[in-house]
């Protein structure tokens, strides 16, 4: 499949340094690497974005995450191996991502949960992880952006 634009923070000046400065805001909120990296992958899983789950799932391997843990993510509920923060980090990132299939999609319950794991600026690095993961697997699912085209 052939994509639609060479890369959108390209063609839109500002806009990739704009990223690169949240994504060092996201990291600098405490929230441990592999986690942003699941809430990432999920996040992308579920938006059926191939472009994010392949540098999503190299990206974890390359920093040593278990071939088990990748593999169980789309099962993370049923399966050993994950944390209890990183439970309640891929339950807010599900939440927040399928915003449309309940009338209260980020529940008190999912809320609390994470806010038990997380403090104030950790939440919001999460929140910010998940909406900016949800930013570039729509823009990338829109412009058709290839598989291996990073």
């Amino acid at each position: 499949m052939a994509g639609r634009l060479e890369h959108f923070t390209r063609a839109l000046p500002g806009f990739g340094e704009a990223v690169g400065s949240m994504i060092g805001t996201i990291r600098a909120a405490g929230v441990p690497d592999a986690t942003l990296e699941l809430v990432h992958l999920r996040v992308s899983q579920i938006n059926g974005c191939a472009f994010c789950v392949d540098t999503g799932t190299k990206g974890l391997r390359k920093n040593g995450e278990p071939d088990e843990r990748i593999d169980m993510l789309p099962v993370w509920r049923e399966a050993p191996g994950y944390s209890d923060a990183e439970r309640a980090a891929l339950a807010l990132a599900e939440a927040a991502t399928r915003i449309a299939d309940r009338p209260d999609p980020v529940s008190d319950e999912v809320w609390a949960e994470a806010a038990r794991h997380f403090d104030e600026t950790a939440l919001a690095g999460l929140v910010a992880q998940i909406a900016l993961t949800n930013l570039f697997n729509h823009a990338n699912v829109a412009i058709r952006r290839p598989v291996g085209a990073w």
